[in-house]
Parts: structure tokens; C-alpha cells; sequence
């Protein structure tokens, strides 16, 4: 994930290891479509077999939402549109908690029953395949977040004083919006947020008007016009200080930081917009519209790379977290997993745009931090974890960030640099808000090197042991 356990690297926060101007498509660019698979019985993920829902590809989440902080009461009327990849007597969404009042499809009422964290709709008439149709549902109650997991702790929509902060990787959005909870379908969202007075409601994208307020309520709007994964979406809310601008390549940029921590405001604006733009240089073109970052109050003891805002739970980001987090953009938010085995794709890549930026800065080198890792012995855990097969109860193991890491490290010494970041711009620019797989990194980066490469990529992601360097030849 993004996710920012409080672990030093490089003197920072790294992103949740456990111990063992910018370029646009047009609106109408159509999401990547989600993999069939049965409905009610998840998206297909061995791994997490109840995340998500088989049958119909998301293309639209509109998130109508009140919350009172005060009272911890959530309102929610959530509009899905999306497209029936077969043809659906029923199909599922997936929310936990929370009364369900009423759910229409195409504006019929539709019957629906609840177990566990499975909405089961049953719409007046059957849905024929490649049929597009909108699903509503009314719903409220007070919002609890998934607590004591084994992967990350405390995640999804966490209830504060003053407002909430919402992280949900992996599988938090049904903590607050029914639906299709997995990666493997991604949509564009629409947020209308309503808060009391004072309050400010922060989500992904942009703002498409000014605040509303009536009757002592405001209401915020947002929209995010790229794909994007569940996970990512948020609605953090609170007392916030914010600045706004753009990067000195145009990139609007947004940074907002609850007032204990407003000294960090000016510094969490100018390195996201700095680290922003040289990752264009290294990555390719930003593929988003806006940048920027947020401190919450929350000590979540992470940081999540919600797609255009990182969102830095209870402390104030050292640069090497804020260039992780702003490299999820391109690894992880654009480029997308279909299954969260292939984790170390988003982690590996954020950790190592870590150690490039402190090589940009003239600090310690990559190679210099990849040298210290590997210097530690071969009993150590980190080398009995493949990291190019994440276990789905241990999924942020350090493995498959730190030694995800070290593997494109490894590419980068066996290729040479010049066609190194050659398979790094054109692995971002060929997979653009698509999906990836580790096959498919390997396939690139053979046929850019003209190398055959799968003894290196075996060696570093996927044997229970610590590799031989001559293993990087």
C-alpha cells in the first residue's frame, strides 16, 4: 500500500512494512474493465475471496454523503453506474454496517438483503448482459472502521472530534459506500459532502464549485475524473489550514494540515509539489490533475497515497515518505494491481523512488542503501519472504517493500541506467490506468534490454533465500 507504519528508513516513515503540467485524457476515456468472475462470490482474488463482486464492471460512483461529527451519523445515498458483464437475475455490493433504507436499479425498486458485509440486490428485472444500469442506495447509520487487522491495524472511515479520517486500503470503502470493494474495478467518483459549519470535507480530484453552506451545513464538492481503485477514495474531514497553488510545472497543488500540525503546512505544499514534479522527469508524465498531501490529527501511525491526496496519519511526512507516497501515483493508483499478490508492483516501486530521492538529493545513494540492506545475514526474515508473491495475511510484510526494492535495483545494475528508466517511462506510459502483473514488468524489461531476465527476477522476488549478487549479472 501507501500505508506509512512508523518504521526509520532512511531516517523516515516508511510505508507499512510489518517487521517479519500535467497530462490528462479526456473525461471520456473509459475505465480499464474489471475481470469477470461469479456473482456473489467476489471479484476472483484467491487471496481475498469475498472482496468485491463478479458480474458488472463500475463505471461511476456518485457519493452523496452528510456526517456529523458530533453525533458519529453518517447519511449516504450512493449512485453506481456500471455495466452487467453477464447477464445478472441479482448481484452484490459490498458494505459493512449501516441500516440500508431503500435500493433502486434504473430508478426500480429492488430487493436486497444483507450478510455480513454482502448487499445482494435483486433488481425487478433481470439485467442483460452488456446492459448499463444505475444502482441507488439509501443508507445511515454510525460508521465503524475495520479494527485489529492483521495486515494494517486500524483502516477504512475512522471516526475523530472534529470530523473523520479515511484510509481504506485494502478493503475499507465498504466501511463507508457500498461497492465493488477490489482494485480489479476501477471508476471515476463524484462526491457531494455536507458537514456542519467550520467543517471541511476533503476528497480526491478537484473541487467543481465553491463550498455550499444553508442552514449551518456546507457542502463540498469534488470529482476525480481518472479510474480509480476503492481503496484510494476518501472523505477525510476536520479542521484543516489549507494551501493552494500549482508546482513550478503547473500542476495544481493542494496541501491541507489539521492546526497542530500547521507548522508542517508550508513544507508538506512545497515538497509535494517539488517531489511532484521531478517524478515526471523520472516516471513520465504526471497521470493526474492535481497533487498535494494532508496531516490529520488521526495517529494512524501510516500514510495512504489516496489518489491525489496522501493522507499522513498523526505526523508531519519526512521527504522520503512524501516521495514514496507521491510515486504511488504512477505505481499502484495508475498503475494498478489486478490481485494483491502482485503488491510488491506498488510497494517496490514506491520504495525505490524513496532511495532515488535521496539520491537526487546527494544523499545516500540507491546503491549505497541497497549495499546495507543486503548486508543483512541470510537468516535474516526478510529473505525467507518472496516478495513477488505477497501472503494475504501478512500482506505489508517489509519484504515486499524493502526487497521489491532491492530487485529493481538489481534490474538497474544488470541493464545499466540509460534502459533502466527507459522501462520505467515506458512501463508507466504502455499500462496508464490499466492494471499490471509482474509477467508483464518482466516481459518489458527483456524486450527493452534485449536480456533474458528470469533468473534475476526469480532470485530476488520469488526464492525463500537470499539472492547471490551474481545473480545481478
Amino acid at each position: 500500500m501507501r500505508c506509512a507504519v512508523l518504521l526509520t528508513l532512511l531516517g523516515a516513515v516508511a510505508c507499512a512494512p510489518s517487521s517479519t503540467g500535467a497530462q490528462v485524457p479526456p473525461a471520456a476515456t473509459p475505465a480499464p474493465a474489471a475481470p469477470q468472475a461469479e456473482p456473489g462470490r467476489g471479484i476472483g482474488d484467491p487471496d481475498f475471496p469475498l472482496d468485491g463482486n463478479g458480474g458488472y464492471d463500475v463505471t461511476r460512483y456518485h457519493l452523496k454523503i452528510g456526517y456529523d461529527p458530533t453525533a458519529k451519523h453518517l447519511n449516504g445515498l450512493t449512485s453506481i453506474q456500471a455495466k452487467a458483464t453477464q447477464s445478472l437475475p441479482r448481484f452484490n455490493l459490498d458494505l459493512s454496517g449501516f441500516e440500508v433504507g431503500k435500493v433502486e436499479v434504473d430508478g426500480a425498486p429492488a430487493r436486497f438483503e444483507r450478510s455480513g458485509s454482502e448487499l445482494t440486490v435483486t433488481p425487478a428485472k433481470r439485467l442483460r448482459e452488456n446492459h448499463a444500469f444505475t444502482v441507488t442506495v439509501a443508507y445511515e447509520g454510525t460508521p465503524k472502521p475495520v479494527r485489529d487487522s492483521s495486515n494494517l491495524g486500524t483502516y477504512g472511515f475512522i471516526p475523530t472530534p472534529d470530523g473523520a479520517f479515511v484510509a481504506c486500503q485494502p478493503n475499507g470503502a465498504k466501511t463507508w459506500f457500498p461497492s465493488n470493494d477490489h482494485p480489479a474495478d476501477k471508476a471515476r467518483f463524484d462526491f457531494e459532502l455536507t458537514v456542519p459549519r467550520g467543517v471541511t470535507a476533503l476528497a480526491n480530484g478537484e473541487q467543481t464549485r465553491q463550498p455550499v453552506t444553508n442552514g449551518g451545513k456546507t457542502t463540498f464538492t469534488w470529482s476525480e475524473k481518472h479510474p480509480m481503485a476503492t481503496y484510494l477514495a476518501t472523505m477525510t474531514l476536520g479542521k484543516f489550514e489549507l494551501r493552494q497553488g500549482t508546482t513550478a510545472t503547473g500542476i495544481p497543488n493542494l496541501a491541507a494540515v489539521d492546526p497542530q500540525f500547521a507548522s508542517a503546512l508550508d513544507d508538506l505544499y512545497a515538497t509535494s509539489g517539488e517531489v511532484t514534479d521531478y517524478w515526471t522527469k523520472v516516471f513520465g508524465p504526471y497521470p493526474f490533475s492535481s497533487t498535494g498531501g494532508v496531516i490529520d490529527d488521526f495517529a494512524a501511525g501510516y500514510a495512504l497515497e489516496n489518489q491525489t491526496k496522501p493522507m499522513y496519519g498523526g505526523f508531519r511526512p519526512a521527504e522520503s515518505i512524501i516521495a514514496h507516497e507521491l510515486a504511488h501515483q504512477w505505481f499502484g493508483n495508475s498503475l494498478s494491481v489486478r490481485r494483491w499478490r502482485d503488491l510488491w508492483l506498488n510497494e517496490g516501486f514506491a520504495t525505490y523512488a524513496e532511495w532515488l530521492w535521496s539520491e537526487h538529493k546527494g544523499r545516500a545513494s540507491a546503491e549505497s542503501v541497497f549495499d546495507g540492506f543486503y548486508a543483512r545475514p541470510a537468516s535474516d526474515p526478510m529473505w525467507t519472504y518472496p516478495p513477488g508473491r505477497a501472503l494475504p495475511d501478512d500482506l505489508f510484510n517489509e519484504s515486499v517493500y524493502t526487497r521489491g526494492g532491492m530487485a529493481l535495483h538489481a534490474l538497474r545494475k544488470a541493464v545499466g541506467d540509460p534502459v533502466f528508466f527507459k522501462i520505467v517511462k515506458e512501463w508507466t506510459a504502455r499500462y496508464k490506468y490499466g492494471y499490471v502483473t509482474t509477467p508483464q514488468l518482466i516481459a518489458l524489461a527483456e524486450q527493452l534490454s534485449g536480456k533474458q531476465l528470469d533468473e534475476l527476477f526469480d532470485a530476488w522476488l520469488f526464492e525463500p533465500r537470499k539472492p547471490v549478487l551474481s545473480s545481478l549479472r
